[in-house]
């Protein structure tokens, strides 16, 4: 079979399992814990990616906060079923990310959820947006490079408010 290179496709960033805490008493997943499962195995692993993540906010106090978000539950997830988080999309302009991550159940194949995030560049210390360094803003764009063609860029909600 010929894998068509021009089909956008989504890349990897981790995977996790649905535990038995985080099922409701509708029997799946709680709505709550997508968000979390988002940004703990998605926006933390793209955000370390870019060394804007835990160790840039302790070492450097510097660090990104979600000002807006949209979220779709596409398909209910239950109790262990795995699933990989991928990124689906990313862009940035001198202080603000966007990114789109999908949660795809792992055995079925099938889209669960998505997010589309619009995040902040902050110093921690005065609380202030701030621009990216020279260093972050090499990491973002190589990362765009490379991966471009991948990137998913219909009904993103976002795009907009990047200023470019």
């Amino acid at each position: 079979m010929k894998v068509n290179s021009k089909k956008p496709m989504s890349i990897f960033l981790s995977s996790q399992k649905i535990i038995k805490d985080w099922i409701d008493y509708n029997n799946h997943l709680n709505v709550s814990y997508y968000l979390l499962i988002f940004d703990k195995y998605g926006a933390d692993v793209l955000n370390d990616k870019f060394k804007m993540g835990e160790n840039s906010a302790k070492t450097t106090g510097k660090s990104t906060m979600i000002v807006e978000s949209h979220m779709t539950y596409n398909q209910e997830l239950k109790l262990n079923d795995e699933v990989d988080i991928n990124l689906v999309y990313f862009d940035h302009d001198k202080k603000r990310l966007q990114y789109k991550i999908e949660m795809i159940q792992k055995e079925k194949k099938f889209l669960a959820s998505t997010i589309e995030v619009l995040a902040l560049h902050v110093d921690l210390n005065n609380r202030k947006v701030i621009e990216f360094d020279k260093e972050k803003n090499l990491l973002m764009d190589e990362y765009i490079k490379k991966n471009r063609s991948h990137f998913k860029s219909e009904d993103l909600k976002f795009t907009a408010k990047l200023k470019k």
